[in-house]
């Protein structure tokens, strides 16, 4: 009898464990937790535990408590791999990634196969911020989803805007020497070239990825050239890095940037006295005049101490639990299938679309610069006084770009 008793108090634990298993949809979060990707990685991480509560406090998905469970790949490939088969073991059927292009390619290429050899135990890899092109073209999976516009998109929008500004006649491309950085520059290029043939690229420079610690030598050269607008698509620390630098050489130019925004890209702005010349291209901005993201905003800061940088985050996790409703299954196919398609009132207003054909999320894209702020830009950045304002907006139907996607569905 004893023996019997005992075995059954062990065996509590562990079938209240499994029950509990049942009652929760785990979400692996691949990104960046240490080495030089960390700063946008911690952000990360709290933007989508903030999130998850949000879900949770509205009854979670289909009944479900949402959990985050952070995965640190220090912006490696294969480390987010091995990161990848911990979480699958540990019962996770959803990974989320953002930083890093590269690292997006492996796991969408891992994930894919995996589902092929696992029928009936598939995974969902949903991408909210890696946004090289191929993701959704040549290399486009069923079983991979991105709510970021990708760089050609943001590009495009860029340009556009650039087109218009006569003042630019010489350009600096200083991009990451990787996938994304190399689009970046490819792509500026070419559209720079088609509508202002006029435009002198002065400088493309490549450098190694979150490797550089001193960014002087390259603003030296940005000097040197006599451009009057930099591009550049760095992320994490070689934006905030880069800017830096150029606060300290006192580098008086234009920057156009896709992740100015990042931490501490906003104090570097700051300190070199950059008003209203540095231009980011984004999915969303605190200082829009719109109450329920103005509401998030509020709230989300006073949890943390930085801004919302992921828009695009929100509107994965709300079309999850919105793929999964419909679907009546947090099941991963039906849930890509639910996805498939879908139109969805996005985080700062307007109707988004994850189209069907290759999974890339459209949605209205934004064009900000940093610097002072009037009486109807309430939040500021880094606590610097400073604030983004919005110089343009593209509507959904203007941000389509063809794809060259042949999706291949189970």
């Amino acid at each position: 009898m004893r023996k019997t008793l005992l075995a059954a108090a062990l065996a509590l634990p562990i079938l209240g464990s499994a029950a509990a298993a049942e009652d929760t949809i785990k979400i692996g979060y691949i990104d960046p937790l240490s080495g030089g990707g960390a700063s946008v990685g911690e952000v990360g991480l709290k933007t989508f535990q903030f999130l998850a509560e949000e879900l949770n406090t509205k009854g979670g998905v289909l009944g479900k408590k949402v959990e985050i469970v952070p995965l640190d790949n220090k912006t490696n490939p294969q480390e987010s791999l091995i990161q990848a088969q911990k979480a699958i073991d540990a019962g996770v059927r959803f990974i989320t990634q953002g930083n890093g292009s590269s690292v997006a390619g492996a796991l969408s290429d891992f994930v894919t196969k995996y589902n092929e050899r696992n029928p009936g135990k598939e995974v969902l890899y949903f991408n909210y911020a890696a946004v090289d092109p191929v993701l959704t073209n040549e290399k486009c999976s069923f079983w991979h989803f991105r709510w970021d516009a990708n760089s050609d998109i943001k590009m495009e929008a860029l340009t556009n805007y650039m087109k218009s500004t006569p003042s630019i006649k010489k350009v600096y491309l200083i991009n990451q020497d990787y996938s994304f950085g190399q689009s970046v520059r490819s792509q500026a290029k070419a559209m720079l070239a088609a509508k202002r043939p006029d435009i002198q690229i002065v400088g493309d420079e490549l450098h190694p990825l979150l490797k550089i610690s001193d960014f002087a030598p390259y603003v030296a050269k940005i000097k040197a050239s006599g451009a009057d607008t930099v591009v550049t698509g760095n992320w994490g620390q070689d934006i905030a890095l880069l800017l830096k630098a150029a606060a300290d050489a006192g580098l008086k130019v234009n920057w156009y940037t896709y992740y100015a925004g990042g931490t501490g890209g906003p104090t570097a702005i700051k300190q070199a006295g950059l008003n209203h010349q540095v231009f980011q291209v984004s999915e969303g901005l605190a200082n829009l005049e719109h109450q329920s993201s103005r509401d998030f905003e509020k709230a989300f800061r006073a949890k943390y101490d930085f801004g919302l940088f992921y828009p695009r985050a929100v509107n994965q996790m709300r079309m999850f639990a919105a793929a999964a409703d419909k679907a009546k299954s947090t099941d991963p196919v039906k849930v890509a299938q639910a996805l498939e398609g879908m139109t969805f009132e996005v985080f700062d207003g307007g109707e988004g679309v994850m189209r069907k054909d290759d999974h890339q999320f459209f949605q209205p894209i934004y064009i900000s610069s940093l610097g002072e702020r009037s009486e109807k830009e309430p939040f500021d950045e880094e606590k610097t006084g400073w604030g983004w304002r919005l110089v343009a907006k593209i509507d959904t139907p203007q941000t389509m770009l063809p794809t060259t996607c042949k999706m291949e569905r189970p």
